[in-house]
């Protein structure tokens, strides 16, 4: 009892040689501090939320809680236990959850302060040519499937079709699309302004929808599924535009509705 004692004791002191050692005027810099501690966890709670990593998060907090118990409580072989697997986890972490690492280094990598700075085509210049694609291809009832990027990066997918890396436009875009075009099966990927794959495979959601949907709506239910991408669907049998965002879709948009939409989150 005496040793869990002197350990608490030890902890407050340390805590309050901590607060000592902060000033008066030194105060807005450690509210500063705190403020930019708490938004770094929020953004990483928020990069990782609705995934894997949020699992595993839940069980290092029950570690360090357990690591914390056995320190206080002396309880030696508990101690030496949890240490070692402490550093086993430090080497598996990277590797069993490589995907989610990547994947929130290239949100961070497209946050919008970036994309601003480094974007090398205008968004409306893109979008503009996107739209004009779209109705054309709607006008002539050629079954089409775009899904442009947003925060979430889109390579894994893009790496199942034929890589383009090209500037978008009407013509591209529509001649990808020609039903004697070998691209025109599967989607295109656009990303960072830029068509970057075609004839792209997407994954198809495995919730019951409208039986009236077909293989590009379920493609693109099933991509906004798994990313805040956004897709546009344009129906071979009638013609009709779609959208889909968050595994929902839109139906019988027109052009200036899209417009609207693509606007406002992109």
């Amino acid at each position: 009892m005496e040793s869990i004692g002197g350990k608490i004791l030890g902890v407050t002191y340390k805590a309050g040689y901590f607060l000592d050692g902060l000033k008066i005027e030194s105060w807005p810099y450690a509210v500063l501090d705190i403020l930019i501690v708490a938004v770094l966890l929020y953004s990483v709670y928020l990069l990782i939320r609705e995934t894997r990593a949020m699992r595993m998060l839940y069980g290092l907090v029950i570690l360090v809680l357990l690591m914390g118990l056995a320190y206080l409580l002396n309880l030696v072989l508990l101690n030496w236990i949890l240490k070692y697997i402490t550093t086993m986890l430090v080497v598996a972490i990277p590797i069993v959850f490589q995907p989610e690492l990547r994947n929130a280094l290239e949100k961070i990598g497209r946050s919008r302060l970036i994309k601003d700075i480094s974007s090398g085509q205008d968004d409306d210049n893109y979008v503009g040519q996107v739209l004009s694609a779209i109705e054309y291809l709607s006008k002539e009832k050629i079954g089409a499937l775009i899904v442009i990027q947003r925060k979430t990066g889109l390579r894994e997918y893009a790496e199942r079709g034929v890589l383009i890396d090209g500037a978008v436009s009407h013509d591209l875009i529509c001649t990808i699309f020609y039903p004697k075009s070998p691209l025109h099966d599967g989607a295109v990927v656009i990303a960072d302004g830029k068509i970057e794959a075609a004839a792209v495979m997407l994954p198809v959601t495995e919730n019951e929808f409208n039986t009236n949907y077909g293989s590009r709506h379920r493609a693109a239910i099933g991509i906004t599924e798994n990313s805040d991408a956004v897709a546009l669907i344009v129906s071979e049998e009638t013609g009709w535009l779609s959208v889909s965002l968050g595994g929902k879709i839109e139906r019988r948009m027109s052009i200036e509705r899209i417009k609207n939409r693509l606007q406002k989150i992109l």
